[in-house]
């Protein structure tokens, strides 16, 4: 069996420039050879193709029939190199898109990020902020955040960390009650929301069962975060994960009145399907959110 020729690409390569600069100094310097190396890998080409590419005269080079009607076809085939590397760099480098809650998004993630872009600083990330489970068919996202029990077919899952809950409130706003004692006290305030399980299920924990929880209006905001927001400035009390909020006590804007706290169970998840697992700028997202949440011992 008769081998066919090695494919010359890098002559190939030194050929386009030539031609398309109509100079072999001039290909020498956008290549960063000398004139002699860019000599020779024309002449390899020309031995390979059998016929001249060049009319060599003094001082100057044209291209030969031959040359003409290469000429073209090369720069397309580098165009096309080009533009598929372009492509292929962009699925590792590019947009990272992230579907997250709002609360995870704004008290974990974006507090973090930095350290991310410091290990690669070529992938973007665009948040996409919701609670609403995304369809990773139907939208062009790369990796969700979900809150709950990784109960998803079909999806690669990472448990990020669980989540304990307790109350929170103004330290403004408990000292103008006079004060809390007692769990029982917190029922003096508006509740956000008090329609959530959560509330339900810590002041059983904390021995209160005659709660007016279910007759009270439900003031739902949409997020922890925007509870926690409502609560800093005075309007009523959430209920919250401390670990989320420990700048705000540390600073005075949020005050937990009591140590018990309670968890459901569930958790954050990272999520993305399956069959993008090895997709660099995905698996480079998976790899420094756990080497993250390993840290912070989680």
């Amino acid at each position: 069996m008769k081998l066919s020729k090695q494919f010359p690409l890098n002559a190939l390569r030194v050929f386009e420039a030539a031609a398309r600069l109509g100079s072999f100094t001039k290909a020498g310097d956008e290549l960063g050879m000398t004139q002699t190396a860019v000599s020779y890998q024309i002449k390899l080409l020309e031995e390979n193709v059998g016929e001249p590419l060049f009319l060599r005269r003094p001082r100057q080079i044209a291209l030969t029939d031959t040359g003409e009607r290469l000429a073209p076809k090369v720069t397309e085939a580098f165009a096309m190199l080009h533009d598929a590397m372009a492509t292929a760099r962009d699925s590792v480098e590019g947009t990272l898109a992230i579907s997250s809650t709002h609360t995870f998004a704004s008290k974990w993630l974006a507090p973090r990020l930095g350290s991310f872009h410091l290990k690669h600083p070529a992938i973007a990330v665009r948040f996409q902020a919701s609670s609403d489970i995304i369809d990773f068919a139907r939208e062009q996202i790369d990796v969700g955040i979900r809150w709950g029990d990784g109960n998803w077919p079909g999806l690669a899952l990472h448990r990020l960390m669980g989540l304990e809950f307790t109350p929170m409130l103004s330290p403004k706003l408990a000292e103008a009650a006079g004060g809390i004692r007692e769990p029982r006290d917190l029922l003096n305030f508006d509740i956000f929301d008090a329609g959530d399980i959560w509330w339900k299920q810590w002041f059983e924990a904390a021995g209160v069962t005659d709660t007016d929880l279910d007759r009270r209006p439900r003031n739902q905001l949409g997020s922890q975060a925007v509870e926690a927001d409502a609560a800093i400035a005075g309007h009523g009390v959430a209920i919250l994960h401390p670990a989320f909020y420990a700048a705000e006590i540390a600073l005075g804007r949020l005050y937990q009145p009591f140590e018990l706290t309670r968890s459901d169970g569930k958790a954050y998840w990272l999520v993305y399907p399956e069959n993008r697992r090895n997709v660099p700028k995905i698996k480079a997202f998976r790899n420094w959110i756990l080497e993250e949440m390993k840290a912070a011992g989680n």
